[in-house]
């Protein structure tokens, strides 16, 4: 690739960006959120076309218009935000791609589910086949998008920040995976801005920076420490403290809370927990053991089955969403650009999501545009969202900033209690330590966090308390400061805390 530009708007998001990759290596391309490096992989696999340059496939100059040329020409892209129809199952997506009609017989729809599970049993990425996707966790369907293109059988495959939302062991197998595709002539392109997975898997890596290339290197050439000052462009800071704090009053008591599945089992079986003012309580556990459920029952998207729940002094019974905002409930939902916020929409419009019936922000129904556009533009100063023009569509924003974004409309609410699921998933190190640092003065001031993340070290690092679930119970409660990551992580797989065996 020589010479790519891209513009969206006013944005330049790939200045004369020069890119290369061998056949047959595991190429790292390294950045920042809004670095650019989704974009120029975008335009290889045909989601964008660029605005000038060349890229050469082979040794031929190609013309890639949309992702079917691409994948025509041995491309496929396994992409951050998945593509993938809701209403369908993962055999059904998977299949999409093929020529002719894909409703056959029902006996020509199993060999296809089996053919699927094969590959995906193979390189350690199983799922169920054969229910709707939106039945199915994020690392579920994450792996759906990569047994795809392994189906799909593309030579050139391209890995859009691939272990965002998989858990630390199933990011080992999926590196795994990547040294066996190599093995197999298959060549691979990475994004991502997590460095130490880049020092072990890469061969070649290269990294941008606002939009431009700033270097390539050969993994032996390069350290940890190198690749982040490129990255950012300064000096790396030092990792965020977390202070001990006196505990305050509780802030939410569940008790005995059991919550069922779409299919009638219990995604979640009689759990007990308290978050106090001034606490974070982090849930650690593998991807489908309830965490999902759990964050929706309090925020009042699901019902529970059985079980008590308590804000303050004060026993929440069929709760509406509106009814637990107005309590002092705020939510950082796992999907930000599915639940959190309208992407067609621009920064003005989502930050008054939660408070546009208010007086401060309405009188008599209509909103007051300047004064609403004043208090957008502090906020978007006060919490450091980089954008041109508060009205540019907030799918503009990189990952980063529509994170930031989230939690500025959360925050400026003054929530008494915080539920942040997979805070700074396929975020970079500079977007990471402002969303830890912000949780952490939210703490401080006096809000109770309830912290779901299947990243461990984060669960480590900010918790105060961690609570491990497996199979919809707590499997084990951890203080602060009697953490052994190798010990959670047995009870994240389903050791029993006292007996020492599997349940």
């Amino acid at each position: 690739m020589t010479n790519i530009v891209k513009k969206f708007g006013s944005v330049i998001a790939c200045d004369h960006v020069n890119f290369s990759v061998k056949n047959g290596e595991i190429h790292a391309l390294l950045g920042e959120n809004g670095a650019g490096k989704s974009t120029i992989m975008s335009m290889l696999s045909g989601t964008y076309k660029a605005d000038s340059g060349t890229i050469i496939v082979n040794g031929l100059p190609c013309q890639i218009h949309s992702p079917k040329k691409s994948m025509k020409m041995g491309i496929g892209m396994v992409h951050q935000n998945f593509r993938l129809v809701h209403t369908l199952t993962a055999t059904q997506n998977i299949i999409l791609g093929e020529k002719g009609q894909i409703w056959r017989s029902t006996s020509w729809m199993k060999r296809k589910s089996k053919e699927i599970e094969q590959i995906a049993e193979q390189y350690g990425l199983t799922f169920p086949t054969n229910i709707p996707i939106w039945q199915l966790s994020v690392g579920e369907q994450q792996r759906v998008e990569i047994v795809k293109i392994l189906y799909l059988g593309a030579d050139i495959i391209i890995f859009d920040e691939p272990t965002s939302v998989l858990t630390p062991a199933e990011a080992e197998q999926l590196f795994l995976t990547m040294q066996e595709l190599k093995r197999n002539g298959k060549t691979m392109i990475i994004t991502t801005h997590k460095l130490k997975e880049v020092m072990k898997v890469a061969d070649r890596i290269s990294v941008m920076r606002k939009g431009k290339m700033i270097k390539h290197l050969y993994k032996e050439e390069t350290t940890v420490q190198e690749l982040a000052q490129l990255m950012i462009g300064r000096e790396v800071k030092k990792g965020i403290t977390v202070e001990s704090h006196p505990l305050g009053k509780p802030i939410l008591q569940v008790n005995k809370l059991t919550v069922q599945t779409v299919q009638g089992s219990n995604a979640l079986n009689q759990i007990d927990f308290t978050i106090h003012e001034h606490e974070i309580i982090g849930i650690a556990g593998v991807a489908g053991n309830g965490q999902k459920e759990l964050a929706e029952a309090l925020t009042g998207l699901i019902p529970w089955s059985s079980g008590t729940i308590f804000f303050e002094d004060d026993q929440i019974v069929n709760p509406s969403i509106q009814s637990l905002i107005d309590k002092g409930i705020a939510h950082i939902p796992e999907d930000r650009m599915k639940s959190g916020l309208a992407g067609s929409l621009g920064i003005v419009e989502n930050l008054l999501f939660k408070s546009y019936r208010s007086k401060k922000r309405a009188t008599l129904g209509l909103l007051k545009k300047k004064q609403n556009e004043h208090w957008a533009s502090d906020l978007v100063k006060n919490f450091d969202v980089r954008t041109s023009d508060l009205h540019n569509p907030v799918q503009q924003l990189s990952g980063g900033n529509q994170q930031k974004l989230l939690f500025a409309r959360e925050i400026d609410q003054n929530p008494k209690l915080m539920i942040a699921v997979h805070p700074t998933q396929g975020l970079d190190v500079g977007a990471t330590e402002a969303v830890h640092q912000m949780l952490l003065e939210l703490r401080h001031s006096g809000g109770a966090i309830l912290l779901i993340s299947e990243d461990l070290d984060e669960v480590l690092h900010l918790s105060d308390k961690i609570l491990v679930l497996y199979n919809g119970r707590i499997n084990g409660v951890i203080e602060r400061g009697k953490e052994e990551k190798e010990y959670i992580g047995q009870l994240m797989a389903g050791l029993d805390a006292m007996e020492g065996v599997v349940l």
